[in-house]
């Protein structure tokens, strides 16, 4: 059975068609508005899980989170800065030390050298005093020795 009763050629469609088709066109239009709707509910879940992240507890968490984080960085560069002025100290506590031993070093050695100066002053001193009760002695022996007859040793020579 045709919808117009002339003949339309193609143009025409049967009855049957065109019910099959409207019941096909319903069935997926129902079908694809279902699908949407579920789509739609699922964007919309979605935002709000985005919306709970960008904000709301969670946003308040990370922001907590930052402070605590930017707190610890304050403290961690309070504690490398105290650190780097205990070892600047102690670098300078140590250069101290190193010039008191320096100084006290080089006190002993001078107070060394002057004992060690003293002593080789005080042992040359009875050296020559020694020697110089001797002189007349050896040079007499030695005079007797180039003459060749005893010479007498006498203690006023030359002094």
């Amino acid at each position: 059975m045709q919808l117009i009763p002339m003949p339309l050629g193609p143009i025409n469609p049967e009855v049957e068609h065109l019910a099959v088709g409207a019941v096909l066109f319903g069935s997926l239009y129902l079908f694809i508005r279902r699908m949407i709707l579920r789509v739609n509910r699922v964007l919309e879940v979605r935002a709000t899980i985005l919306e709970g992240v960008t904000g709301g507890p969670a946003a308040e968490l990370r922001r907590e989170a930052e402070r605590i984080a930017a707190y610890r960085e304050t403290v961690l560069a309070e504690a490398r800065h105290e650190a780097a002025l205990v070892r600047q100290r102690a670098r300078e506590e140590g250069a101290a030390l190193i010039a008191a031993a320096r100084a006290d070093g080089a006190r002993e050695r001078d107070e060394v050298l002057t004992g060690g100066k003293a002593a080789i002053e005080a042992e040359r001193a009875a050296a020559d005093a020694e020697l110089r009760g001797h002189v007349s002695e050896l040079a007499s022996g030695l005079a007797s020795r180039i003459v060749g007859e005893p010479v007498a040793a006498g203690t006023g020579f030359g002094r």
